[in-house]
Formats: C-alpha cells, structure tokens, sequence
C-alpha cells in the first residue's frame, strides 16, 4: 500500500487572512516503509513572512523571493503528480489540509477530499490519552534520534522544516501503526524499497535434520522431569502419547 506523508511550512496560522504555504515536504512509502523517494519545493507566498514564523522555520521573505510560486508547474503539478490518488498522511491534518486547499482554490482547482487524509494526531491522542502528542513529544517518545535524527536542533530558531518534518513523520507513522516489530510481518524486497514493484521477501522454512540430535539431558534428569510430571493433571508434555 503506497501512502504520502505530507507536511508544509506557511506565513503564519490561517489561510483564511492571506496566510499562504512556504513550503512543501513529502516522503513517500509503501507498506509502512519509506521508499527513498521524496517531493520538496520551496515557495514564494507572495507576501512578507513574519518575524516570529522565521524564527520557527528560518524561510525569510528575502530568501523565498526568487523561489516558484505554489501556482508554477514545479509546484503545483508535481505536487499532484506524487501524491496520486494514494492516502496523505499528515500530524494535524486538518492544518495542512487547509493550507493546501486554499491553494488549490485560488487556483480554481478542486480540494483534495478530507477523506484521503490520515490524521497523525488522532491516532497518537488514543494511543496515548492525556500525554502530548506533539510531533517533537511524539520523536523523544519513540526515541528517533537513535535513527540519527537531531531532536534538539529543532529546539533552536529555525529547527523546524517541512521535507525534515515529513521524515520523521513518516517513522513516528510507522511506531503509530506497530512499532518497529512491523517490519518483520511486511514482505518487501529492495527494489520495493526504491519504489518498484517485486516478489517480495520471503522467509524459508529450514529443513529438519537428517538425523536427530542426541539428548542432552541426563537419565537422572529425564527421570526427575517424569516425577514433575506425574503431579502435574494432564500436562501438554504427555499429550498424544
């Protein structure tokens, strides 16, 4: 199953008073594991960033100046392209959502359905009622920086970025879904982990021995486990005797 983790960096909160996205950060995976294939662009909102939203994200007005608009081809179209008609995954999604759709409509192009979005947030608070849910709580819970990942530069000014984001997203998504006991029931091969297709990978039963093993126990301790058993009522180990 192919899914989109999707996150985004903006001038500020809602859309709704000129708030526009400064950028885009997606990862691809397929059955619970990322691909290695990613989207990240840059953008121009056409409007001053805040101060107090740079020093969250560092993208200045200056810096996104001369980057596409979400309008441009390598924006926008590509941007459709990678998703596809696959579920998006986002932690908060209906932050994200917004901001996309309010993009796509000032385009004239139809909102991306509430119902491709797979919430993040909502599973974490009924896993984890009463905890926080951030995603930096959520990092330090499944202790991600054993992944290599740096916690505590997203602490300083600027730490927070949406292609960075959307990684670690993606491996909280996969702790959110089983933990990391979930790779072992995923049958994929390396050319599934590049984005293709293949037969997957598949665990073969070991033969039995041509010849058994001789015991290891001693008489005496073969007779000490009999004399276990006969206080035992109906013990597994005489079953089909």
């Amino acid at each position: 199953m192919r899914e989109i983790v999707f996150d985004t960096e903006t001038t500020g909160r809602e859309p709704a008073a000129g708030d526009r996205i400064v950028e885009i950060g997606c990862v691809e995976i397929v059955n619970m594991l990322p691909t290695g294939r990613t989207f990240h662009a840059y953008v121009n909102p056409e409007r001053d960033v805040p101060a107090e939203v740079v020093a969250v994200h560092g993208l200045t007005t200056r810096f996104l100046s001369d980057k596409p608009t979400f309008g441009d081809p390598t924006v926008v179209d590509a941007l459709i392209d990678f998703f596809a008609d696959d579920p998006i995954v986002a932690h908060n999604a209906a932050f994200d959502r917004k901001f996309l759709n309010a993009e796509l409509s000032l385009l004239g192009r139809p909102a991306v359905p509430d119902a491709r979005f797979v919430d993040t947030l909502a599973i974490a608070r009924e896993k984890f009622r009463g905890a926080s849910n951030s995603l930096d709580a959520l990092s330090k819970r499944f202790m991600l920086d054993r992944d290599g990942f740096d916690l505590d530069a997203r602490k300083g000014a600027g730490g927070h970025g949406a292609l960075i984001d959307a990684k670690i997203l993606a491996r909280v998504y996969l702790e959110l879904r089983g933990g990391r006991e979930q790779k072992l029931a995923i049958f994929q091969d390396s050319e599934a982990q590049n984005g293709g297709g293949g037969q997957g990978l598949h665990f073969v039963r070991r033969a039995p021995r041509p010849k058994p093993l001789a015991p290891r126990i001693t008489p005496e301790e073969a007779a000490a486990h009999e004399a276990f058993l006969d206080t035992l009522k109906d013990p597994l180990w005489r079953r089909g005797e």
